[in-house]
């Protein structure tokens, strides 16, 4: 998901006439996607075949390549069999002579017409290339502004034909990918594989804290609405439209954002449009030094403004009437943007907003704090757990802020939320996300519905307004909300010492000894020199004699599936990934009792027997899955082999940042069943003692920390 971001689009008069293929160029890292294989694979044919593609663009450390002569290159090579119609379509957006961005906006606008007019699409789409490059902009023009309202009130603009030409081989492929993918997943699509490779251009917006900030948007003060969700939403600094996408839909409901980059306006109104069937309405300008939305009122306000903009109007609107609860410092940009939130509220709306940790706390801010909740207008601020969103080592706040009325009396409490305080809570695992939302959600409505909670500690309280009205006007919650003690009662850490006393000495009694394990031989003992060198095969030896299959992870699932993530693997941990929507392109792989997992990537040594507790998982990016033939292969002995660091280190290749493990090069000893079976216990028995260290180690960890807490908060005695 995308809040907003900088772009700088290309030159639209260095737009190519000709519509042709080859007009598309890729880089080395979109021939090394389209082949299946690394960047390194890619040099290396660049400097062992002369008859290899020469650049046609992009500059001496990183050349682009017509795509055309890439494709044909690679047949010839067979290195490719085809290329698959997602990536084609991607690799002619990036290499489009006006910029992605520009590709991007021409496709979101044919995938509108496939979806509201698809006839029309199928009746043009016959035509030659320059035909359908005549026609389209009179019927792009239709659904636009059906969709959008007349030119003067809409960020997109139709393109002329000279503009659509060299677009329309990309617009066909969009079609195309439509029928498979539908519109909206096609544009979602590409608009992800722009935001993943340009990633410092924008500033996201998870799709969990967007669907938090959505969610405490939709409940309401007044006890005779009729409606959970609210007819019209405006984000004021909308970027590509996550928060506006988060919004359940409804009928008849309004969709209103605004943001200065026009490429960013127009974007969210397509994928908007794309998405439900709301009335959208998008402009580009400054929303604080131009509002397009002066005269109108929304029912919710959702944002993630700029954060530490000095430039962000303090000289010219010093005196704008937006500023009811005083005028912002420079160094305050947040809190213009709150009071701009509430200025564009109905009487009683809600606006919910995302702000760093400072916002709650700086003097430069505290008499716009102070008003905030003497007027009623603040009623919560909620502390996300550190990694929920940009920038990640901060645990950002989000405010719930509503617009005072004759109908709605000021509040005397305010809620915090510390969502940290929520057990296990971490913003980067997106598995563990849904248990935050809930705690937050649940803890907003009770004191949304009462006007006070009662307290939970480490988690929730509502603090009297007048409690907060000191020289200060500190909100943070970790102020006012101390996290509990993490089992620092004596009871608690009495059956911790317990647990951890019983975990090692069972990781004593597992310890293995240092005796010689089997012989390498097929029958009977063995000569010890003999043994040292045994005969040795590779997995990939293995996998051509069908002894074991493998497999490569896509992380591709149904919903309710969980993913076996590489961090899994190295932890020992239960799966805790989530799938994201297989595609035609995607295979499916499920995890099967006596499969063997390897990570791929980060160098380390380690390799996973899967078991009945783990079964029926997908399998992630970055990891290998080795399925092998019980009458041939004993998955222990395989994976107990693996493990070697020396052959790990034979079978990677490094780079400047990250190591890749070559699966098929790893070796190991080529011996009978019978012959495995040894090395298959001892293998065993470390795995057993290595899960017992673990286990060690976390309730060793549980204690230190507990008994650090007991002591300094007072729960435990000194002596």
């Amino acid at each position: 998901m995308l809040d907003r971001a900088r772009l700088t689009p290309r030159d639209e008069g260095s737009c190519c006439m000709k519509p042709r293929d080859d007009a598309t160029e890729v880089t080395a890292a979109g021939i090394a996607r389209l082949a299946g294989v690394g960047r390194a694979a890619v040099s290396n044919w660049r400097r062992r075949h002369g008859d290899f593609p020469k650049p046609v663009g992009g500059t001496e450390t990183s050349p682009s390549f017509a795509l055309a002569e890439v494709e044909r290159w690679l047949r010839a090579q067979g290195k490719l069999v085809e290329v698959p119609l997602r990536e084609r379509v991607w690799q002619q957006l990036a290499g489009h002579p006006a910029g992605p961005v520009t590709a991007l906006l021409h496709a979101g606008c044919a995938l509108l017409l496939v979806r509201d007019r698809p006839p029309a699409w199928l009746a043009l789409s016959a035509a030659s290339d320059e035909r359908l490059a005549r026609l389209l902009p009179g019927e792009l023009e239709s659904v636009v502004a059906s969709r959008f309202g007349a030119r003067r009130e809409r960020a997109v603009r139709v393109p002329e034909p000279a503009e659509l030409l060299p677009s329309v081989p990309l617009l066909r492929g969009v079609a195309e990918l439509a029928a498979e993918l539908g519109a909206r997943g096609t544009y979602e699509f590409l608009l992800g594989r722009q935001t993943d490779a340009n990633p410092r251009q924008y500033t996201l917006t998870p799709a969990g804290p967007a669907a938090l900030m959505a969610g405490l948007a939709a409940s309401t003060a007044e006890p005779a609405a009729s409606t959970p969700q609210p007819r019209t939403v405006l984000d004021p600094a909308c970027g590509t439209g996550a928060l506006l996408r988060a919004v359940a839909p409804r009928p008849d409901q309004y969709l209103y954002g605004q943001d200065s980059a026009p490429e960013l306006a127009a974007l969210t109104a397509l994928r908007l449009a794309l998405h439900s069937d709301a009335t959208v309405r998008t402009m580009a300008a400054d929303t604080l030094r131009a509002d397009a939305y002066d005269d109108r009122r929304a029912d919710v306000v959702l944002c993630h403004p700029p954060f530490n903009e000095r430039n962000w109007g303090h000289d010219e609107l010093a005196y704008d009437t937006r500023w009811e609860y005083g005028f912002p410092a420079r160094a305050e940009s947040e809190l213009a943007w709150v009071q701009h939130a509430l200025a564009r509220l109905v009487d009683g709306g809600t606006a919910v907003l995302l702000m760093p940790p400072a916002a709650a706390s700086r003097r430069s801010g505290r008499r716009i704090r102070a008003d905030l909740l003497r007027r009623g207008a603040l009623r919560a601020v909620i502390a996300l757990p550190a990694g929920a969103a940009p920038p990640y080592n901060l645990p950002l706040h989000v405010w719930v802020v509503r617009r005072p009325g004759p109908a709605v009396r000021p509040a005397p409490e305010l809620l915090l939320v510390e969502a940290a305080g929520v057990p296990d809570a971490d913003g980067r695992d997106k598995q563990l996300w849904p248990a935050v939302q809930d705690a937050v959600l649940d803890a907003w409505h009770r004191f949304d519905r009462h006007g006070t909670v009662e307290e939970r500690p480490g988690l929730a309280r509502s603090v009297p307004v007048l409690e907060l009205l000191d020289d200060e006007v500190d909100l943070a919650p970790a102020r006012r909300l101390p996290p509990p003690a993490a089992g620092s009662g004596t009871t608690e850490l009495a059956t911790v010492r317990t647990s951890l006393g019983e975990a090692l000495r069972r990781a004593a009694d597992l310890t293995p000894p240092l005796t010689l394990p089997p012989p390498l031989a097929p029958d009977g003992p063995a000569d010890p020199a003999a043994a040292a060198r045994p005969p040795l095969t590779t997995v990939g030896e293995l996998a051509r004699a069908g002894a074991l299959t493998l497999h490569t992870g896509t992380g591709a699932g149904s919903g309710g599936v969980p993913v076996l993530t590489d961090h899994d693997v190295l932890t020992g941990g239960a799966p805790s990934g989530t799938p994201h929507e297989a595609t035609p392109d995607d295979t499916v792989v499920r995890t099967e009792p006596g499969d063997v997992i390897v990570p791929v990537f980060g160098g380390g040594a380690a390799a996973r027997v899967v078991d009945e507790s783990t079964a029926g998982a997908a399998l992630g990016r970055g990891l290998a899955l080795l399925r092998p033939d019980p009458a041939a292969l004993d998955p222990w002995f395989l994976a107990g082999f693996l493990r070697g660091t020396a052959g790990h280190r034979r079978a990677s290749s490094y780079a400047s940042t990250a190591a890749r493990l070559d699966v098929r090069r790893l070796r190991l000893p080529r011996l009978p069943l019978a012959g495995q079976r040894g090395y298959s216990e001892r293998f065993r028995e470390l795995a057993a003692f290595e899960d017992a260290l673990r286990l060690a180690g976390r309730l060793g960890e549980r204690l230190v920390r507990g008994m650090h807490d007991g002591l300094t908060e007072g729960t435990l005695p000194a002596e």
